[in-house]
């Protein structure tokens, strides 16, 4: 067998499997607020600004709006955001958060440094993060053409 076609020579199975782990790491504290992984991004996108199209918040995430539609309609019924058509262009659909999308923020202020003290190592550090985050962050735009 070739050298680049074993999976511990794979960049991609690297990334592939520290995402899924690390996306694992938020389960346990986003369950008791009966909230998934997407829709903790969705909630962070909204915290930033409150009142985005549709197509804006599955910009921000590189994601197609077919994939975030879904996870706003279930928070629509949790009521933690709101969906309504835009004024200028009733094309569009403006997502907002309700009180209680608002409220989770406060309830959810210690999931970010619970997650990043799991993931430190002797190797990531706190120091090292804004490095790893660089690098991440060029991988990122070179595969999204951006």
């Amino acid at each position: 067998m070739k050298e680049e076609f074993k999976l511990d020579n794979q960049l991609c199975f690297r990334l592939y499997t520290a995402s899924r782990l690390l996306t694992q790491a938020y389960t346990p504290l986003l369950k008791g607020h009966n909230l998934t992984y997407p829709q903790y991004l969705v909630l962070l996108v909204l915290w930033e600004q409150d009142c985005q199209p549709v197509n804006d918040i599955a910009h921000r995430l590189f994601l197609e709006t077919n994939t975030v539609t879904p996870l706003l309609q279930r928070m629509e019924k949790e009521g933690i955001v709101t969906r309504r058509r835009g004024d200028a262009d009733a094309r569009q659909t403006i997502v907002s958060l309700t009180k209680k999308g608002l409220a989770l923020q406060d309830k959810l202020t210690d999931v970010p440094q619970k997650v990043g003290r799991a993931v430190l190592c002797d190797s990531l550090t706190p120091e090292s993060v804004p490095t790893l985050f660089s690098q991440l962050d060029e991988i990122i735009t070179t595969l999204s053409g951006k």
